[in-house]
Protein backbone atom coordinates (compact mmCIF):
# COMPACT_ATOMS: atom_id res chain seq x y z
CA UNK A 1 0.00 0.00 0.00
CA UNK A 2 2.92 2.28 1.03
CA UNK A 3 4.53 1.68 -2.53
CA UNK A 4 1.82 2.23 -3.95
CA UNK A 5 1.30 5.45 -2.61
CA UNK A 6 4.65 6.93 -2.70
CA UNK A 7 5.32 10.01 -4.24
CA UNK A 8 8.48 8.31 -6.55
CA UNK A 9 5.80 4.97 -7.79
CA UNK A 10 3.47 7.52 -8.62
CA UNK A 11 6.41 10.01 -10.40
CA UNK A 12 7.73 6.41 -12.31
CA UNK A 13 4.27 6.31 -13.47
CA UNK A 14 4.33 9.56 -14.77
CA UNK A 15 6.99 9.74 -16.66
CA UNK A 16 6.31 6.25 -18.70
CA UNK A 17 3.44 8.45 -19.96
CA UNK A 18 4.93 11.90 -20.40
CA UNK A 19 7.31 8.94 -22.57
CA UNK A 20 4.38 6.43 -24.12
CA UNK A 21 3.70 8.82 -27.23
CA UNK A 22 7.05 8.62 -28.21
CA UNK A 23 7.72 5.33 -28.20
CA UNK A 24 4.11 4.57 -29.91
CA UNK A 25 5.30 7.03 -33.10
CA UNK A 26 8.63 4.87 -33.20
CA UNK A 27 6.97 1.85 -32.77
CA UNK A 28 3.81 2.38 -35.35
CA UNK A 29 6.29 4.31 -38.00
CA UNK A 30 9.12 1.30 -37.59
CA UNK A 31 6.58 -1.43 -38.34
CA UNK A 32 3.40 -0.31 -40.08
CA UNK A 33 5.72 2.25 -42.52
CA UNK A 34 9.23 1.28 -42.93
CA UNK A 35 7.74 -2.47 -42.42
CA UNK A 36 11.26 -3.54 -40.43
CA UNK A 37 12.21 -4.92 -36.99
CA UNK A 38 13.42 -2.78 -34.77
CA UNK A 39 17.59 -3.02 -34.43
CA UNK A 40 18.56 -3.79 -31.24
CA UNK A 41 15.55 -3.61 -29.23
CA UNK A 42 17.18 -5.02 -25.65
CA UNK A 43 18.77 -1.28 -25.96
CA UNK A 44 15.83 0.22 -26.59
CA UNK A 45 14.37 -1.11 -24.01
CA UNK A 46 17.19 -0.45 -21.45
CA UNK A 47 17.52 3.04 -22.80
CA UNK A 48 13.69 3.68 -22.40
CA UNK A 49 13.78 2.61 -18.59
CA UNK A 50 16.39 5.09 -18.17
CA UNK A 51 14.85 7.53 -19.83
CA UNK A 52 11.70 7.14 -17.60
CA UNK A 53 14.02 6.58 -14.02
CA UNK A 54 16.09 10.00 -15.27
CA UNK A 55 12.93 11.67 -15.86
CA UNK A 56 11.54 11.00 -12.72
CA UNK A 57 14.85 11.98 -10.92
CA UNK A 58 14.68 15.18 -12.27
CA UNK A 59 11.26 16.03 -11.37
CA UNK A 60 11.51 14.88 -8.17
CA UNK A 61 14.55 16.66 -7.80
CA UNK A 62 12.83 20.30 -9.06
CA UNK A 63 9.83 19.14 -6.87
CA UNK A 64 12.31 18.91 -3.69
CA UNK A 65 15.23 21.33 -4.16
CA UNK A 66 15.12 23.82 -7.43
CA UNK A 67 11.59 25.08 -7.01
CA UNK A 68 11.91 25.75 -3.11
CA UNK A 69 15.41 27.04 -3.82
CA UNK A 70 14.78 29.90 -6.21
CA UNK A 71 11.20 31.09 -4.50
CA UNK A 72 13.31 30.97 -0.79
CA UNK A 73 15.87 33.42 -2.73
CA UNK A 74 13.29 35.79 -4.39
CA UNK A 75 11.16 35.99 -0.56
CA UNK A 76 14.69 36.73 1.21
CA UNK A 77 16.19 39.55 -1.13
CA UNK A 78 12.26 40.93 -1.76
CA UNK A 79 12.24 41.00 2.04
CA UNK A 80 16.30 42.59 2.32
CA UNK A 81 14.54 45.10 -0.11
CA UNK A 82 17.69 46.14 -1.82
CA UNK A 83 17.19 46.58 -5.85
CA UNK A 84 20.99 46.21 -6.55
CA UNK A 85 21.24 42.64 -5.09
CA UNK A 86 17.93 41.33 -6.53
CA UNK A 87 19.58 42.73 -9.99
CA UNK A 88 22.54 41.29 -9.31
CA UNK A 89 21.56 37.65 -7.71
CA UNK A 90 19.00 37.74 -10.96
CA UNK A 91 21.84 38.57 -13.83
CA UNK A 92 24.20 35.82 -11.93
CA UNK A 93 21.24 33.27 -11.76
CA UNK A 94 20.27 33.67 -15.49
CA UNK A 95 24.28 33.70 -16.20
CA UNK A 96 24.87 30.44 -13.71
CA UNK A 97 21.83 27.93 -15.27
CA UNK A 98 22.90 29.03 -19.23
CA UNK A 99 26.24 28.54 -19.29
CA UNK A 100 25.97 24.96 -17.55
CA UNK A 101 22.85 24.21 -20.20
CA UNK A 102 23.86 20.72 -21.88
CA UNK A 103 21.81 21.80 -24.71
CA UNK A 104 23.80 24.92 -24.55
CA UNK A 105 27.17 23.20 -24.54
CA UNK A 106 26.21 21.07 -28.09
CA UNK A 107 25.13 23.53 -29.90
CA UNK A 108 28.22 25.54 -29.22
CA UNK A 109 30.47 22.79 -30.06
CA UNK A 110 28.62 21.85 -32.82
CA UNK A 111 28.74 25.58 -34.10
CA UNK A 112 32.37 25.73 -33.77
CA UNK A 113 33.05 22.28 -35.79
CA UNK A 114 31.14 23.44 -38.45
CA UNK A 115 32.49 27.07 -38.59
CA UNK A 116 36.18 25.53 -38.76
CA UNK A 117 35.10 23.52 -41.89
CA UNK A 118 33.30 26.57 -43.56
CA UNK A 119 36.75 28.46 -43.26
CA UNK A 120 34.95 31.05 -40.39
CA UNK A 121 37.93 30.25 -37.84
CA UNK A 122 40.68 28.03 -37.73
CA UNK A 123 40.30 24.79 -38.19
CA UNK A 124 41.99 23.59 -34.54
CA UNK A 125 41.09 22.53 -31.25
CA UNK A 126 42.14 25.96 -29.86
CA UNK A 127 40.53 27.99 -32.02
CA UNK A 128 37.08 25.98 -32.12
CA UNK A 129 37.41 25.67 -28.06
CA UNK A 130 37.77 29.60 -28.13
CA UNK A 131 34.16 29.82 -30.73
CA UNK A 132 32.50 28.02 -28.69
CA UNK A 133 33.42 29.07 -25.23
CA UNK A 134 32.79 32.83 -26.71
CA UNK A 135 29.35 31.55 -27.76
CA UNK A 136 28.55 30.25 -24.41
CA UNK A 137 29.27 32.87 -22.81
CA UNK A 138 27.41 35.76 -25.16
CA UNK A 139 24.43 33.66 -24.61
CA UNK A 140 25.16 32.97 -21.04
CA UNK A 141 25.70 37.07 -20.47
CA UNK A 142 22.34 37.98 -22.67
CA UNK A 143 19.91 35.34 -20.29
CA UNK A 144 21.54 36.85 -17.57
CA UNK A 145 20.49 40.69 -19.09
CA UNK A 146 17.18 39.02 -19.97
CA UNK A 147 16.44 37.64 -16.09
CA UNK A 148 18.03 41.42 -14.55
CA UNK A 149 15.29 43.22 -17.00
CA UNK A 150 12.65 40.63 -16.32
CA UNK A 151 12.78 41.23 -12.87
CA UNK A 152 13.17 44.57 -12.92
CA UNK A 153 9.88 44.54 -15.01
CA UNK A 154 8.11 42.53 -12.14
CA UNK A 155 9.30 45.38 -9.60
CA UNK A 156 8.47 48.15 -11.55
CA UNK A 157 5.34 46.88 -13.09
CA UNK A 158 6.11 47.37 -16.86
CA UNK A 159 3.85 45.48 -19.17
CA UNK A 160 5.33 42.35 -20.44
CA UNK A 161 4.28 42.98 -24.07
CA UNK A 162 5.55 45.73 -25.16
CA UNK A 163 8.92 44.74 -23.92
CA UNK A 164 8.91 41.40 -25.93
CA UNK A 165 7.59 43.63 -28.76
CA UNK A 166 10.35 46.14 -29.13
CA UNK A 167 12.88 43.07 -28.52
CA UNK A 168 11.62 41.06 -31.51
CA UNK A 169 11.53 44.26 -34.01
CA UNK A 170 15.33 44.93 -33.21
CA UNK A 171 16.00 40.79 -33.75
CA UNK A 172 14.15 42.18 -37.31
CA UNK A 173 15.80 45.24 -37.83
CA UNK A 174 19.21 43.40 -36.96
CA UNK A 175 19.10 40.25 -38.99
CA UNK A 176 19.88 41.75 -42.60
CA UNK A 177 23.12 43.30 -41.03
CA UNK A 178 24.24 40.04 -39.18
CA UNK A 179 26.79 37.82 -41.09
CA UNK A 180 24.07 34.91 -42.74
CA UNK A 181 26.13 32.17 -41.50
CA UNK A 182 25.48 33.39 -37.72
CA UNK A 183 21.64 34.31 -38.05
CA UNK A 184 20.97 30.43 -37.72
CA UNK A 185 23.04 29.85 -34.54
CA UNK A 186 21.40 33.03 -32.82
CA UNK A 187 17.92 31.88 -33.34
CA UNK A 188 18.48 28.51 -32.03
CA UNK A 189 20.43 30.25 -29.38
CA UNK A 190 16.97 31.30 -28.23
CA UNK A 191 15.44 27.54 -28.02
CA UNK A 192 18.37 26.40 -26.15
CA UNK A 193 18.81 28.61 -22.96
CA UNK A 194 15.19 27.61 -21.91
CA UNK A 195 15.99 24.17 -21.38
CA UNK A 196 16.64 21.70 -17.81
CA UNK A 197 18.48 23.93 -15.68
CA UNK A 198 17.51 27.38 -16.81
CA UNK A 199 13.65 27.17 -16.52
CA UNK A 200 12.79 25.55 -13.30
CA UNK A 201 15.06 27.96 -11.23
CA UNK A 202 14.04 31.34 -13.34
CA UNK A 203 10.41 30.43 -12.90
CA UNK A 204 10.72 30.09 -9.19
CA UNK A 205 12.82 33.05 -8.76
CA UNK A 206 9.69 35.00 -11.09
CA UNK A 207 6.89 33.46 -8.78
CA UNK A 208 8.50 34.01 -5.50
CA UNK A 209 9.45 37.33 -6.53
CA UNK A 210 5.99 38.24 -7.29
CA UNK A 211 4.29 36.32 -4.33
CA UNK A 212 6.89 38.89 -1.99
CA UNK A 213 6.43 41.86 -3.45
CA UNK A 214 3.08 44.03 -2.42
CA UNK A 215 0.66 44.15 -5.43
CA UNK A 216 1.82 41.93 -7.93
CA UNK A 217 0.22 39.18 -9.02
CA UNK A 218 1.84 35.88 -9.42
CA UNK A 219 -0.39 34.64 -12.56
CA UNK A 220 0.04 38.13 -14.53
CA UNK A 221 3.50 39.10 -13.06
CA UNK A 222 5.71 35.76 -12.16
CA UNK A 223 5.36 33.87 -15.10
CA UNK A 224 7.34 35.99 -18.71
CA UNK A 225 10.66 35.74 -17.80
CA UNK A 226 11.55 32.73 -20.00
CA UNK A 227 10.46 35.06 -23.00
CA UNK A 228 12.99 36.91 -22.72
CA UNK A 229 15.49 34.51 -21.70
CA UNK A 230 14.48 33.20 -25.46
CA UNK A 231 14.84 36.28 -26.77
CA UNK A 232 17.95 38.48 -25.55
CA UNK A 233 20.37 35.58 -27.10
CA UNK A 234 19.25 36.27 -30.50
CA UNK A 235 19.92 39.37 -30.76
CA UNK A 236 23.64 39.23 -28.47
CA UNK A 237 24.75 36.21 -30.53
CA UNK A 238 24.02 38.27 -34.05
CA UNK A 239 26.42 41.40 -32.19
CA UNK A 240 28.75 38.50 -31.58
CA UNK A 241 28.84 37.20 -35.18
CA UNK A 242 29.39 41.21 -36.44
CA UNK A 243 32.12 41.53 -33.79
CA UNK A 244 34.28 38.34 -34.92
Amino acid sequence: MFLRNSRFVKQIFSSFLDLAPILVVVLVFQLAVIQQPIPDIINMIVGSLFVVMGLTFFMLGLEQSLFPIGEAMAYAFARKGSLFWILVFSFCLGFGTTVAEPALIAVANEAASIASKGDIIANSEAAKETYALGLRLTVAASVGFAILIGVLRIIKGWPLQYLIIGGYCAVIIMTPFAPPEIIGIAYDSGGVTTSTITVPLVTALGVGLANAIKGRNPMIDGFGLIAFASLTPMIFVMIYGMMT
